[in-house]
């Protein structure tokens, strides 16, 4: 099995993809070793002294490293419990499954506004080993989860800012504002 790892745009994360579907369908965040009691996957990497978060996607794996660990030590670490949990069959998530943020009692704009999210931008973010998760729309602001590689990343507010709240400003004129949530 290999591995390849690629830098993400927060220097306190890297993105491993292991050449095979990790989720496939949704995604899944893991701030501690306690969130990550669902996924075999994240325990194992939370196992490793220093790793800070866990979010799995599609076909990666973004882990973020604590301040004082260092990359150099880390990441054969990270990359041989991947394989070890790849190796040992092990599913990557309990019942339960992924995080699921779809609401059936969306209004259109709302509906409008996650398509253009899941068509535009999460793939878009994806590539850098994060997520943007839809939380709420509420008096013209847009509320949106930062997640996996984006959750601390320097370049996340100019993203969400420039990038986020000028497309869907654009394409839905209801929206005034985007804000990111904890």
């Amino acid at each position: 099995m290999f591995i390849q790892t690629e830098p993400t745009p927060n220097p306190a994360s890297l993105k491993f993809l292991p050449g095979r579907d990790v989720l496939g369908d949704g995604t899944a965040q893991f701030g501690t070793e306690a969130d990550a009691a669902r996924s075999p996957l994240a325990s194992r990497l939370f196992r490793i002294d220093g790793v800070a978060a866990v979010f799995l996607g599609s076909d990666f794996i973004s882990v973020s490293k604590a301040d004082a660990a260092d990359w150099q030590v880390l990441k054969p670490m990270v990359l041989g419990a991947i394989m070890d949990h790849y190796t040992a069959g092990e599913p990557i998530m309990l019942a339960g499954g992924a995080d699921n943020d779809e609401a059936a009692t969306d209004s259109p704009v709302t509906r409008q506004i996650r398509e253009l999210l899941d068509t535009r931008v999460r793939p878009a973010v994806a590539q850098d080993g994060g997520d943007i998760i839809f939380h709420d729309f509420r008096n013209g602001v847009v509320y949106l989860h930062m997640r996996g590689a984006c959750h601390g990343c320097p370049s996340s507010t100019a993203t969400l800012k420039h990038g986020i709240e000028n497309l869907l400003r654009y394409y839905v004129p209801e929206v005034e504002a985007v804000e990111a949530v904890m």
